[in-house]
């Protein structure tokens, strides 16, 4: 779920810029990392900035209470999600487009146990994990249903028969970019090894549109050691339950449930999906079972490679 600051929460959604390339197979995704999440500077400053990640203990919570013993992290940031459920002895693979991000992850402590793939959920190894997420509403960087429908089915085929699917999106009829402004986001801290660090987010524009409204917003980030000032525009697709129930369906997965954000009620849709059996899964479907290469494995370390040690986002930034 998203924390209570909704400038920081703005600024943890952020991940990536997606679009489907003619000429590619159907189901491709390009990522295009924003830079808040692809610059090494910026990228740096991510955590900092944004300490308190308590809204992950829902979604630990809910590894547990599903009794996953294997976990794909779809748009994993800086890692801080992936490398929590490691140390807690759960099977990670966590996935990210933005190379700066990862390599803030490969640093933290447990990252060593954690299957690291940059590159998108259109392009992942064999796996048959038992829960994936998308944690800080990664499922609002896809502004178009198809680049969402080519994510879901990813995901699809990387559950086994009977996993699960959690995520988070923002309701649209809450309006919540009406606070993402430099009054409600202004911030400054000093941070060690940079130094002081001031920013701040500014809507830019909202967009009405038949799929829901695409909000575009800038964050603004002055260095004060230097006064470099570097921005990063992102854009969110804000979709209602029904048209993200309906492409869930339509991509091999059934709505077991929409929960509240215990940490925003009323604000947010926390769904839970279930992914349905399909001809030829019957193998390795037991909860823990994960096909192909685990950590450690030597495959390239190129956008939607395979395998290979790269870290995980999100901003959301997990």
């Amino acid at each position: 779920m998203s924390l209570a600051f909704p400038g920081r929460w703005s600024r943890r959604c952020a991940r990536t810029k997606t679009r489907l390339r003619a000429g590619r197979p159907a189901d491709t995704v390009d990522a295009v990392p924003d830079a808040l999440f692809d610059d090494p500077r910026l990228a740096a400053t991510y955590d900092p900035l944004d300490p308190d990640r308590s809204d992950l203990d829902v979604y630990a919570a809910m590894v547990e209470e599903f009794g996953a013993r294997s976990v794909l992290d779809v748009g994993c940031g800086t890692g801080t999600f992936a490398c929590l459920l490691a140390g807690r002895g759960v099977t990670v693979t966590a996935v990210d487009p933005a190379a700066a991000s990862l390599d803030v992850a490969r640093t933290k402590p447990g990252a060593d146990r954690v299957r690291w793939i940059h590159g998108d959920a259109t392009a992942l190894p064999a796996l048959r994990v038992d829960l994936a997420t998308m944690t800080a509403n990664v499922a609002q960087v896809f502004l178009s249903d198809a680049e969402f429908a080519a994510t879901l089915r990813g995901v699809r085929a990387a559950l086994r028969p009977g996993g699960r699917l959690v995520f988070e999106i923002r309701d649209p009829a809450r309006r919540a970019w009406m606070e993402w402004d430099r009054e409600h986001t202004d911030t400054e801290v000093t941070i060690p090894g940079i130094g002081p660090v001031r920013t701040w987010c500014d809507l830019i524009s909202v967009r009405d549109d038949p799929s829901g409204p695409l909000v575009t917003f800038r964050w603004t980030t002055v260095f004060g050691t230097d006064g470099e000032v570097r921005t990063s525009d992102s854009t969110l697709r804000f979709r209602d339950r029904d048209r993200v129930e309906n492409l869930l369906a339509a991509t091999g997965f059934t709505v077991a449930e929409v929960r509240d954000a215990p940490d925003r009620p009323g604000r947010e849709f926390v769904f839970v999906a279930v992914a349905a059996d399909q001809p030829g899964t019957a193998a390795a479907d037991q909860p823990g079972a994960v096909a192909a290469d685990q950590p450690g494995t030597a495959a390239a370390d190129q956008p939607g490679a395979v395998a290979a040690d790269q870290p995980g986002a999100g901003a959301g930034a997990s």
